[in-house]
């Protein structure tokens, strides 16, 4: 009986620290749901903004692009550049998902900087951008895993799961092991730097409120670009490793570590 006491102890200790929260969150009561409401609003708004640039991009197409057509342009350009070459030839089904993460994660970050939430009052909590939420970079991150199992599985069968025996059987454990890395790394880097990069604003806002926080909120643009681009890099070399077993995984390796 003690040895069971002392193996129940350390559960409850881990259940009573999965209910730790950093500040007070806004929640929205949707019959017997608990519905995290400030990331919602700020999703939404982030998705309204998405789609209204995207309305404005196709209203009026013209051959010649000038004005705004020529940046939308731009950009597909520059997602068709990332998937094609994290994921090979085959990367053409997979530019609308790519483009989806990556400028979803982009304005995501950059609404944290640029859009006024705090003057949006809440009754608990206040609003920020999504990805400052656990809860977003997780679900992110689930989808891209969704994405390069379905990518496997489509191209190979049940003949994808071969890879976990390889190059030996005895690499099993690790590499099975590894398909839960991925996400955990996906969400937390996400998550870790953008919660950082608020927090340093609003700490050098309290201490120093005219001139050091602008070179701060500057540099948290470039390093939340750089976020969104490491995100989606990352998305499409899984998405090419699973369609080709071996494709740019080291690359993966290299953007663990920023």
């Amino acid at each position: 009986m003690n040895v069971l006491s002392y193996s129940i102890n350390p559960l409850k200790g881990l259940y009573a620290i999965s209910g730790v929260e950093v500040g007070q969150h806004f929640y929205w009561q949707i019959g017997g749901f608990q519905i995290h409401g400030q990331v919602l609003i700020t999703s939404w708004v982030v998705i309204a903004i998405l789609l209204g640039s995207a309305a404005i991009a196709v209203r009026s197409p013209q051959t010649i692009p000038t004005g705004g057509q020529i940046f939308f342009e731009y950009v597909l350009e520059f997602i068709r550049d990332v998937s094609k070459t994290q994921i090979g030839e085959e990367y053409r089904p997979w530019v609308p998902f790519i483009g989806t993460m990556f400028l979803f994660i982009f304005v995501s970050n950059w609404s944290g900087a640029l859009l006024p939430w705090k003057i949006i009052q809440l009754p608990h909590g206040e609003l920020a951008a999504p990805t400052n939420d656990i809860n977003t970079t997780v679900a992110l991150a689930l989808l891209t895993s969704v994405a390069y199992f379905y990518a496997g599985l489509t191209k190979k069968g049940l003949g994808y799961f071969g890879k976990y025996i390889q190059p030996t059987p005895i690499l099993l454990p690790i590499n099975i092991l590894e398909d839960f890395t991925k996400p955990l790394s996906l969400s937390f880097r996400l998550f870790g730097n953008i919660l950082a990069d608020e927090l340093v604003v609003v700490v050098l806002v309290s201490l120093v409120p005219l001139v050091v926080p602008i070179h701060v909120m500057f540099l948290g643009l470039f390093t939340s670009g750089i976020q969104a681009l490491i995100f989606a890099t990352l998305a499409a070399a899984y998405i090419g490793e699973s369609l080709e077993g071996h494709h740019l995984f080291v690359l993966g390796r290299v953007y663990l570590l920023v």
